[in-house]
């Protein structure tokens, strides 16, 4: 997850990322935006609130199932671990002892620095190539990459927050970029009761909605924004048709705002959608994987059925 770092979008790329979602008719703003130093550390406040069921059903899941995982890629393999802010859930595969290399893939350079240095000490045999790039953009792996088996991973539901056109697409560049010899462990939040999923976004304490108005704080920094942050409310909903939770900003009055000279105007009741989350069933999900080329193999779930681990191989024939 990136930080405010070297590869943090530049000011002038802050706001046109900004305006060409608030010049619409129906205003947005990209949720990679999220994730200034700020942001980071909200999020990682909000991987540990009761209401957050995501982060330690799949770090359950994935302990119990890494030696099956194991098991179907065998080794010596290399991890290639998409959208890698630390090293946690790769440890849980790591210690299984049939990697050779690792490779995270993260804009956040000076976090991939830090992960190295740590690697370094406790896993001195491993071979770490850092990758600082959007995950979305990597169509190759670096030739320093040992010609192994690959394993791809890519936990935490990140898949939910992408469209599924951009899921597809996504898929099919990581099949290209991790090569026919190889898996891709993915990590999918399913369907389930709204009652069980809103909370998640919209939590008692508050954190979730500093983190979608720190959104705000961020273009008044970087973007030669005024928003006034308290005048705007955090807004979680289900959308049931499109099977995703969307995070909303809700303006609480008529005002206008200024973002690098150009001047916005919001009605009272007007929103800012801000992030999608989609939710898949376990077969609308295969169904995705295999328009992009793979094949599930496996497929894990926690006993309350609330997050699912797919172990993905590619697709054989046309």
């Amino acid at each position: 997850m990136p930080d405010d770092s070297a590869f943090k979008p530049a000011v002038g790329s802050v706001a046109d990322a900004a305006l060409t979602g608030l010049l619409q008719e129906r205003k947005t703003l990209p949720a990679k935006l999220f994730y200034d130093e700020a942001g980071c550390r909200l999020f990682g406040r909000i991987t540990e609130l009761p209401e957050y069921y995501l982060t330690r059903t799949e770090r359950a899941l994935l302990a119990a199932v890494a030696p099956r995982v194991a098991t179907a890629v065998r080794g010596p393999a290399v991890l290639v671990e998409y959208g890698a802010s630390d090293e946690a859930k790769a440890e849980v595969l790591l210690g299984t002892n049939i990697f050779n290399a690792y490779v995270p893939i993260d804009v956040a350079a000076p976090q991939l620095e830090q992960m190295r240095a740590r690697l370094r000490q406790d896993r001195p045999e491993l071979l770490v190539c850092l990758v600082p790039a959007d995950f979305m953009d990597v169509a190759a792996l670096p030739t320093e990459v040992p010609q192994l088996p690959r394993l791809g991973f890519f936990p935490g539901s990140t898949i939910g927050n992408l469209d599924p056109p951009e899921a597809r697409r996504f898929l099919q560049r990581a099949r290209q970029a991790l090569g026919r010899d190889s898996w891709f462990l993915v990590g999918v939040d399913l369907r389930k009761d709204p009652a069980i999923l809103l909370p998640a976004y919209h939590d008692a304490q508050g954190v979730t909605a500093a983190f979608n108005r720190n959104l705000l704080v961020r273009l008044n920094r970087e973007a030669a924004a005024n928003f006034d942050i308290g005048a705007f409310a955090h807004q979680a909903l289900w959308n049931d048709t499109a099977s995703r939770i969307e995070m909303h900003l809700v303006s609480l009055a008529d005002q206008q705002v200024r973002l690098a000279g150009h001047v916005i105007r919001f009605s009272r009741g007007e929103t800012i959608h801000t992030e999608n989350s989609y939710k898949y069933d376990a077969e609308r999900f295969a169904a995705l994987a295999e328009d992009a080329g793979w094949h599930c193999a496996e497929l894990w779930t926690d006993p309350a059925r609330l997050f699912s681990l797919h172990l993905l191989e590619p697709r054989q024939g046309p």
